[in-house]
């Protein structure tokens, strides 16, 4: 077997193997007298179908496959040993000529590569990166603020409707009699709001279920039917107020700090509101590290400069998709993709000059916390560790999430030992400006 490499223009390689009898014959033949022991010919009994037959039906077949077979495992070898770094996939050339299976004895593949470029990245202290942080206004500080104490206040009765109260109501008309139905204000936008406004209990008022009840599964629900049922039922009611009541702000008072802080943490206004900031900082922590993850990788980026085999990789793209993709929909997409790529081959320099590995253990306190995260969204703050640890190990069994996990992961470890070589200015922003900077990041479209 031959073996030749070709560098061309637009930093691509061609591999060509050459594939000789000597290198091929043992196997086609080893096939073809596994066809001829499965083959199931009439006139012949299993087994016994005459070579020649079996080397006419399947021959040339067979000596297609086997001799792609070996000059693509000969092309990935020689680039494994010669070490030639390449981007993208090893693909058939444009430049392969056709084969004569009938006549020819040696075969000629053509293979091309797209080079990878040679990253060079070296930092000095002149290399700046912002760190951003977020500094609560009084919109966010006044966001938080209620959101904690809306967590301890109370529903109370009252006598008129002035704007977000929760009503209970009958409602009724000749079909039906709904004694005790519910209507919050909260959820309705003010041209919604407007007929209530001013109503005692007791006020008598014609509604329309089907503005009042937006969607079908909330009709359904108050007047006890099925969905598919909706249609058949008069939408207009007579609706009687019974009930008004407001929701009610705790004070800040002993009451409630000891109601909201057991602890003792916190006992006063200073120091609640103090608990205020505390908690945005931790909330906006992920979003900030986000934001500084993309500063530092942009920078290195254009630091790099790293040119690559674009129409190549455009080619690559288009093939390996079988059709899924247009060339047009390749190209909206390409700027994204080829900085993706560029910074895979940043990161894979970063972890190899400053020794960055993985453990296994690694991973798995990575999907316990990611598990954690999801168990908070649903209310579930303190999960026992060992729940957390199945589920981890539970998401590291599933290819794609273990995939995603260690990225991310692999990620995070690049930065964080790239972050010390470099100078980092810290920057308190008001949150429109740090929304502001997030976008600058977003893909275009």
């Amino acid at each position: 077997m031959n073996i030749v490499r070709e560098n061309r223009e637009g930093q691509t390689a061609l591999i060509k193997v050459t594939v000789m009898e000597t290198d091929y014959r043992e196997a086609v033949e080893k096939t073809l007298k596994e066809y001829r022991r499965k083959a199931n010919v009439p006139g012949f009994r299993p087994g016994m179908t005459p070579m020649g037959m079996i080397r006419k039906m399947y021959g040339k077949g067979v000596l297609a496959e086997e001799t792609y077979k070996q000059a693509s495992a000969a092309a990935f070898e020689y680039i494994e040993k010669e070490k030639i770094e390449y981007v993208g996939d090893v693909m058939p050339s444009e430049e392969q000529a056709t084969f004569d299976f009938d006549n020819a004895t040696e075969f000629e593949f053509v293979f091309e590569i797209g080079l990878a470029p040679e990253v060079t990245v070296e930092l000095t202290e002149k290399d700046k990166v912002t760190r951003y942080e977020i500094k609560a206004d009084e919109k966010m500080l006044g966001h938080y603020r209620e959101g904690m104490l809306r967590r301890f206040g109370r529903l109370e009765d009252v006598d008129v409707v002035t704007s977000d109260e929760a009503l209970s109501v009958m409602l009724d008309n000749a079909e039906r009699n709904i004694e005790d139905a519910y209507v919050g204000l909260i959820s309705m936008d003010e041209a919604a709001r407007k007929p209530f406004i001013g109503r005692k209990v007791g006020d008598v008022m014609e509604v329309n279920v089907n503005e009042l009840y937006p969607t079908p599964s909330q009709r359904a629900a108050i007047l006890h039917v099925k969905q598919d049922e909706l249609d058949a039922i008069d939408p207009k009611f007579t609706l009687t107020i019974t009930k008004i009541r407001k929701f009610v702000m705790p004070a800040l008072d002993e009451t409630f700090f000891t109601m909201a802080f057991p602890d003792g943490s916190v006992k006063d206004e200073t120091s609640f509101e103090t608990h205020i900031a505390e908690q945005i900082a931790r909330d906006t922590r992920r979003e900030t590290e986000h934001l500084f993850g993309l500063e530092v990788r942009r920078m290195l980026l254009d630091k790099a400069a790293l040119p690559m085999p674009e129409d190549f990789l455009r080619r690559w793209l288009l093939a390996a998709n079988e059709g899924k993709f247009t060339m047009e929909q390749i190209e909206a997409d390409m700027p994204q993709f080829l900085d993706m790529m560029r910074w895979n081959l940043v990161q894979k320099y970063y972890a190899e000059k400053l020794d960055v590995k993985l453990e296994p253990q690694d991973a798995l306190n990575e999907a316990k916390a990611y598990a954690a995260m999801q168990f908070a969204q649903y209310g579930m703050a303190n999960v026992e560790d060992e729940m957390l640890d199945n589920y981890a190990k539970q998401i590291l069994q599933n290819k794609d999430e273990a995939r995603k996990i260690y990225d991310r992961l692999f990620e995070r470890k690049v930065l964080e030992a790239v972050t010390p070589m470099l100078k980092v200015v810290n920057k308190k922003v008001m949150p429109e400006e740090f929304g502001t900077r997030a976008r600058d990041f977003q893909p275009a479209g």
